[in-house]
């Protein structure tokens, strides 16, 4: 079974891979940022600043602000290009080096992304619902890593922070992506854009090469609030989901196909999958203040 991180050796590390500073439009200074997310017990950070002409192209380096038990990787936010639908590109990059070049004249989207790949970056497409990015626009932006389906900042700017649904189209026409829960914080009063979604990541050690290898092997799953401790597969037959206490648990695939548990407190659940007819899953659990926990797809081989 692939991308399950709960048998790998190590431990999970909690991490933001979307925010900004005073670099860009953040209200923050990066020093200020570190502080109140090494304050709230993550484990790692990348301030993601918007990488363009009006900020000087700047990345910012949080290193400074990092320790044994707290680390910033260099990451941001490439604007270049317009989407199938007329919008300016956003896409994230985290695990970049300071020298990324700016962009290119007449650059696209996929042309920065794969740039960024090629750069060694976990590359991912923030906030599809919040700017309308459509199935063209993601397949066109090449063996990028993963799309966000949870993005606080968007929740308070236009109430639209999803993306499963545009995911869930893409994994049934057989595409594999991972998924990621961010902040994109900008740290502005009328936004509760901070400490909201987040990655738990599953490595050895607390390192910029192996939280980013991570990363790119997809053993990590994504949060609002609930934790997920194990989850065993056995195709054909069952799933096995343990968590912290949760009000439901989905185990969702192609289409409709959904099987699924509602109850109190519910740490263990197990759900069979022998009339599952998916070639993925994905779980999703519930709390019972309606935050969500996410697994990255599960694909049967």
């Amino acid at each position: 079974m692939q991308h399950l991180p709960f048998d790998k050796a190590g431990r999970f590390w909690r991490g933001n891979l979307h925010t900004h500073s005073t670099v860009s439009d953040g209200l923050l200074t990066p020093e200020q940022v570190c502080k109140l997310y090494r304050e709230a017990d993550y484990h790692f950070l990348s301030i993601t600043d918007h990488f363009m002409s009006q900020y000087g192209f700047l990345l910012t380096d949080a290193r400074p602000y990092q320790s044994d038990e707290f680390l910033t990787l260099i990451g941001a936010e490439l604007h270049t290009g317009t989407t199938e639908l007329g919008h300016l590109w956003h896409i994230l990059a985290v695990g970049l080096p300071l020298d990324f070049v700016p962009n290119l004249p007449g650059e696209s989207g996929p042309e920065i992304a794969a740039r960024a790949l090629a750069a060694g970056a976990w590359v991912a497409a923030p906030h599809p619902d919040w700017y309308g990015l459509t199935e063209g626009d993601i397949i066109g932006l090449g063996d990028i890593h993963a799309v966000e389906v949870f993005n606080a900042t968007s929740c308070d700017h236009s109430d639209k922070p999803g993306g499963w649904s545009i995911v869930d189209v893409l994994l049934m026409r057989g595409k594999r992506y991972f998924v990621a829960a961010t902040d994109d914080a900008h740290f502005k009063a009328v936004r509760h854009d901070a400490l909201r979604g987040w990655v738990w990541v599953k490595s050895e050690t607390l390192t910029q090469d192996a939280i980013l290898a991570a990363l790119k092997r997809g053993e990590y799953y994504s949060s609002t609030g609930p934790e997920i401790y194990d989850i065993s597969v056995y195709p054909g037959d069952k799933i096995v989901i343990r968590c912290s206490p949760a009000s439901s648990v989905f185990v969702t695939g192609h289409g409709s196909l959904s099987h699924y548990v509602h109850g109190q407190g519910m740490r263990e659940v197990e759900l069979s999958l022998k009339r599952f007819n998916s070639p993925f899953c994905r779980v999703t659990v519930r709390d019972a203040h309606g935050e969500r926990a996410w697994s990255n797809p599960i694909w049967f081989e």
